[in-house]
């Protein structure tokens, strides 16, 4: 479990699954898809960018379960 507090409210997470790196930039941050799980939180399909060290992370978006089901069937509807 790591944290992440650069003068704000202290944010702690735990990458529990590595799903896949869409892309990643020339800086070496990798734009990903895991299972994380926020300040203890139930695990959520979570997608940003991380530093090589999974320490430090940009803003992202994170589904639920349902959430990532639908987004799926949405994604799978337009580009199939």
């Amino acid at each position: 479990m790591a944290n992440n507090n650069n003068g704000r409210d202290q944010i702690t997470f735990e990458i529990k699954e590595h799903i896949g790196v869409i892309e990643t930039n020339d800086n070496g941050w990798s734009l990903e898809a895991n299972i994380v799980q926020w300040n203890g939180g139930a695990d959520k399909l979570d997608v940003r960018f991380w530093s090589p060290d999974h320490q430090r992370m940009q803003r992202g978006s994170t589904f639920t379960q349902e959430q990532a089901a639908k987004l799926t069937r949405i994604l799978q509807a337009r580009f199939a």
